[in-house]
């Protein structure tokens, strides 16, 4: 399944990302919506989910996130939806790990 977020801030370290594999991270924005996919290596056996999805959050519950390979790119973000059928673009897509 997918989650939809809406992304409300973000850390000044992102847009400083400048190693080839991590340049994604600068293209964060504020108030984009991102769209993040649960696979098998990150969902749990026992629940079938992913940590962090905000399963039980509504739109105002504000979750936080950060990206892998540097944790002081980090922000906020709230969720719009959960998507049993991903369709996520190629661009802002993300995998919750």
């Amino acid at each position: 399944y997918c989650v939809e977020f809406k992304t409300e801030t973000l850390s000044h370290h992102c847009a400083l990302e400048t190693r080839p594999y991590a340049r994604w991270m600068q293209y964060l924005r504020e108030g984009h919506t991102v769209c993040v996919t649960c696979q098998p290596p990150a969902m749990n056996t026992d629940t079938h989910r992913c940590s962090g999805d905000g399963y039980n959050a509504d739109g105002s519950k504000i979750l936080h996130w950060e990206a892998v390979g540097n944790s002081q790119c980090q922000g906020t973000w709230k969720k719009i939806r959960q998507l049993e059928h991903c369709s996520c673009p190629l661009v802002h897509s993300f995998i919750f790990t």
